[in-house]
């Protein structure tokens, strides 16, 4: 677990913990910027419209994050009922974080490709740009995850037609349970689903950058 670095490798940590703030920032912007394009400032009037690391951080959920490796950002105020075409344009937003992390994972990947032949695979920024990749594609694939509150449940229920409102509204109530608990049986019984698929994600990625 990357806490472990703490000590050992005082770094590579803060580099964890600074690709993680990226990352996050890039994500939910993604999200607020996203929600302003198609007509709700309710993000921008938060202040979330934003580069700034502060405005996206939730010190308990980033906190989780760092000792125990699950945790969360503030999620990104939306009212669907702004949005035009608010059903396409509610699936879109949710879609925006996810997409932008896409898109960094790979311009970093192009990046770490021009770099390391010439600073080599074991200088600091190559490593940087090594962790910010790896972020990228965990959060990425993480939130696509079609189990509230991530963003692929999201998009599913902006494309459910009205007739399973009555399944929406139960499975936001009890996705937080069933999410955090196939995290911990995952971990409690080294099935590593997550990691393998998140290294199948990064695989795919570096194969063809």
């Amino acid at each position: 677990m990357p806490i472990n670095w703490l000590f050992s490798e005082p770094i590579l940590f803060i580099s964890w913990i600074v690709a993680i703030l990226v990352t996050l920032t890039i994500h939910e912007f993604s999200h607020a910027a996203t929600a302003k394009y198609f007509g709700d400032n309710t993000a921008e009037d938060m202040g979330r419209v934003s580069l700034n690391p502060i405005a996206h951080i939730d010190p308990i959920g980033f906190a989780m994050l760092l000792f125990i490796g699950f945790g969360w950002a503030k999620p990104v105020p939306v009212n669907p009922y702004n949005l035009r075409n608010h059903r396409l344009s509610s699936a879109l937003v949710s879609l925006a974080g996810p997409a932008s992390n896409l898109v960094a994972a790979i311009v970093f990947s192009v990046m770490l490709s021009i770099l390391t032949p010439i600073l080599g695979p074991q200088n600091m920024l190559v490593n940087f740009l090594f962790l910010l990749i790896l972020v990228n594609v965990i959060l990425m694939v993480f939130n696509l995850i079609p189990i509230p509150p991530l963003d692929g449940s999201k998009v599913l229920f902006s494309i459910l037609p009205d007739k399973y409102n009555n399944f929406k509204e139960k499975f936001s109530i009890n996705g937080p349970f069933i999410l955090i608990s196939l995290v911990l049986l995952d971990s409690l019984l080294n099935l590593n689903i997550f990691s393998k698929l998140f290294g199948y994600v990064l695989d795919i990625l570096t194969r063809f950058l």
